[in-house]
């Protein structure tokens, strides 16, 4: 079983301009306006698969997108990116609308150890259009974050958190 920990996400709103939901609903954005909970997969740069969990309520195209997982006894920096985490959990396109449930073998559990880390909030990386909206989180302690705000270092070894067995029960 593989699993991790999410540690970077950014979310989007059909309200603003990066959201693929912005301008108007078409078949290749169907799911961001489906129900919460189901997983909107789309591809960008012809090869790179970007996994969001959809949220809001049916109608409304709003998502979060996975960014990051840490993931225990991996090299850190394995799924710190958008397209290296879908690619290490195996998740493309004919995921698309699967609703996470453990029926699914795919589903999202309460962290125990993170509860109390720090929270960075910051501007969406990656887009052109409404970067400036402080729209993406990430976990400061993690060394598995794609790219840190200005001024933020990376923690040292010593001081990073890792996911272990724990955080898995």
């Amino acid at each position: 079983m593989l699993w991790g920990v999410i540690v970077e996400t950014e979310a989007y709103c059909e309200s603003e301009p990066a959201c693929h939901g912005y301008k108007n609903r078409t078949p290749k954005n169907e799911t961001l306006f489906g129900p919460p909970g189901h997983l909107y997969i789309y591809l960008i740069y012809g090869s790179y698969h970007c996994v969001n969990i959809v949220t809001g309520k049916m109608g409304q195209g709003n998502g979060v997108l996975l960014r990051s997982i840490a993931l225990p006894n991996e090299q850190e920096r394995i799924s710190a990116g958008p397209g290296l985490l879908a690619q290490k959990f195996g998740l493309n396109k004919s995921h698309n609308n699967l609703a996470l449930s453990l029926k699914n073998g795919l589903w999202i559990a309460k962290g125990k150890s993170i509860q109390n880390m720090k929270t960075i909030q910051t501007t969406r990386i990656g887009v052109s259009k409404a970067k400036e909206l402080p729209w993406r989180w990430y976990l400061k302690e993690s060394r598995s974050i794609s790219k840190r705000a200005k001024g933020d270092r990376t923690p040292t070894t010593e001081k990073a958190w890792y996911p272990t067995l724990q955080e898995s029960s």
